[in-house]
């Protein structure tokens, strides 16, 4: 039996001459005339002749081919055609590598480059990670429908407004991927979910502020010096968000102006540029209290590594019972301009790296206001200190 199923060997499949050769048990190679070969399985399937190829000489070797010859031989015997079973596992394999998963991760890697921080500062990959891809992750993207979508996101379309609105959108540019990819996705699949769960019951909620007129009395309680207070009273003082505060660094501080790393800003369409702050004179000496702290540079680090963490100032105020959070100092800010300053919507806007005006106009208008914005920082540090708070105007 060994002798009729290996009739070849290395040198004769080598030197065979033009024509077809057995090897046995239905392993055959099919020599050329311009001597490269084919091999390929003869079996009787359903009482019916089919020949299935293994591939050339050249890639598959005497070996390989009377391995694939058993394996495709013992399907045989299983009353399955051979090449019937080769190709759904070839379909199965293609379905296995466009899973949601994998084409999701593939479109977020061609997408790193537009988001700020490799999308990693701002999570973007997260609504889908969390909430999508543990029950669709493994499912073929072509397979995908708008019930599926609406299936998982239902539990946070009205508890979770913002994330679930966040997943839809990263599904929408997933499935435009698929398409670039070649692949027979469903467009209108996130759209037609949507209708489908219908629009959402959550109201948005603005971070909640202190009004202006309150700030100067919470500002005066941050009085023993440590580190989270610090921060705050930063914080309070630039008008900034709480990522730039904390990973505040001496070597971006030089006199009055603190030039913040375009990385550590809010991610601003059209804006990849550092951004200037100019220090209020109380801004300067609260950095100066705060220097004993630093660590590798850093004004603000946490106890045991790294800097302050994100919640650290948040929890403060929430233990003393406030309801307003340290975003809010923002609003508190932007009001106080509105309210008790004239100062151009320009420059408030620009006191908070807002982007305003079309982008013709930004074109044109090339500067950040710093003087201004110098002028009208100082007279907020006043107010926020205790100062007059009276009505002043910031000239453009």
């Amino acid at each position: 039996m060994a002798r009729e199923l290996n009739r070849l060997d290395a040198k004769k499949v080598r030197n065979a001459p033009p024509g077809k050769h057995a090897d046995g048990g239905g392993l055959w190679l099919h020599k050329r005339e311009d001597g490269g070969g084919q091999w390929f399985l003869r079996v009787t399937v359903y009482g019916r002749r089919r020949e299935m190829g293994l591939g050339s000489t050249r890639d598959v070797s005497l070996k390989e081919a009377r391995q694939q010859a058993d394996k495709w031989r013992a399907v045989v015997r299983q009353d399955k055609d051979p090449i019937k079973e080769r190709e759904r596992l070839r379909r199965e394999a293609a379905r296995e590598r466009h899973t949601l998963e994998n084409v999701a991760y593939q479109a977020f890697e061609a997408r790193k480059a537009e988001l700020r921080g490799d999308g990693k500062a701002g999570r973007w990959f997260s609504p889908l990670e969390i909430h999508v891809l543990p029950k669709l992750g493994r499912t073929p993207i072509e397979e995908i429908d708008q019930n599926d979508i609406r299936t998982v996101l239902a539990p946070i379309w009205h508890t979770k407004a913002d994330t679930a609105r966040k997943a839809v959108n990263r599904l929408n540019i997933v499935f435009r991927y698929g398409a670039a990819m070649g692949l027979d996705v469903d467009l209108q699949a996130t759209e037609k979910a949507r209708a489908l769960l219908g629009k959402s019951r959550h109201v948005v909620k603005n971070v909640p502020a202190l009004p202006w007129a309150e700030v100067p009395a919470f500002f005066a309680s941050l009085s023993d010096g440590t580190i989270t207070q610090l921060a705050l009273r930063l914080l309070i003082l630039t008008a900034l968000r709480s990522k730039p505060i904390r990973f505040a660094h001496l070597d971006d501080i030089e006199g009055d102006i603190w030039t913040v790393p375009a990385q550590l800003m809010k991610a601003r369409k059209g804006r990849e540029e550092d951004f200037r702050v100019p220090l209020s004179r109380e801004a300067q000496a609260v950095i100066e209290q705060a220097k004993p702290f630093a660590r590798d540079g850093f004004l603000f680090p946490n106890v045991r590594r790294g800097v302050l963490s994100d919640a650290t100032m948040s929890r403060y105020m929430e233990r003393l019972d406030i309801e307003a959070r340290p975003h809010g100092f923002r609003s508190s800010f932007r009001t106080w301009c509105a309210e008790a300053t004239d100062t151009p919507h320009e420059v408030a806007e620009a006191a908070l790296a807002h982007v305003t005006g079309s982008a013709v106009s930004r074109a044109y208008r090339r500067t950040d206001f710093l003087e201004q914005r110098r002028a009208l920082m100082e007279r907020w540090a006043d107010h926020v200190t205790g100062g007059s708070g009276e009505v002043v105007r910031i000239a453009t």
